[in-house]
């Protein structure tokens, strides 16, 4: 099992063998290539995934055909529509891979029986869903208070190796101007 999981889940509690045994035997390693999806809209969502090699994006496609880059997540990072795996709706968002991914895969079947289990991995999670929140919400905050070359120095600062691993146009879309408007801006 891989030892990226292992470290991922002791940044934030300690874990035995045996404990961290117990845990890994309920994720499954999937790959994926580039260009292929790990989610399509309107599909129901039974799992979360933990990405150890390669990038991918959220998105939402709106009535007009344009499409919203929600969120990416590289290494060391969960992503899945979360509505969806949380409250049973199909899936509203899309994920698609930007390059090769290897990810983990936990059911919430799985992921219910862990934390009932062990009060650490529940612990775990409950962090990891309190930081989403917090991230979530200042990337709405900054939606709403920040111009595009604000948002896009931020976007550089937090977020330094993806401007390299994210063609423009993508970047563009999650900051919520055109490809122009960011080349304008990187320009200067």
């Amino acid at each position: 099992m891989s030892s990226e999981l292992r470290k991922h889940f002791e940044e934030l509690i300690p874990l035995s063998d045996d404990e961290f045994a117990t845990i890994a035997s309920c994720f499954k390693l999937r790959k994926l290539k580039k260009h292929q999806y790990l989610i399509q809209e309107n599909e129901p969502i039974t799992n979360i995934y933990f990405v150890t090699k390669g990038l991918l994006k959220a998105s939402y496609i709106d009535t007009h055909g344009k499409e919203h880059i929600i969120q990416f997540a590289m290494e060391n990072w969960w992503i899945s529509d979360f509505q969806a795996f949380y409250t049973g709706v199909p899936s509203v968002t899309s994920i698609h891979c930007l390059e090769d991914v290897e990810l983990y895969t936990l059911s919430k079947d799985d992921l219910e029986k862990i934390c009932l289990e062990n009060h650490k991995v529940e612990h775990f999670f409950r962090i990891k869903n309190s930081l989403g929140y917090v991230a979530l919400q200042k990337r709405i905050l900054s939606l709403l208070t920040t111009d595009a070359k604000e948002r896009f120095e931020q976007f550089s600062i937090q977020y330094p190796t993806l401007t390299q691993r994210v063609p423009k146009t993508i970047i563009a879309s999650y900051l919520g101007v055109s490809r122009e408007t960011l080349s304008r801006i990187t320009r200067k």
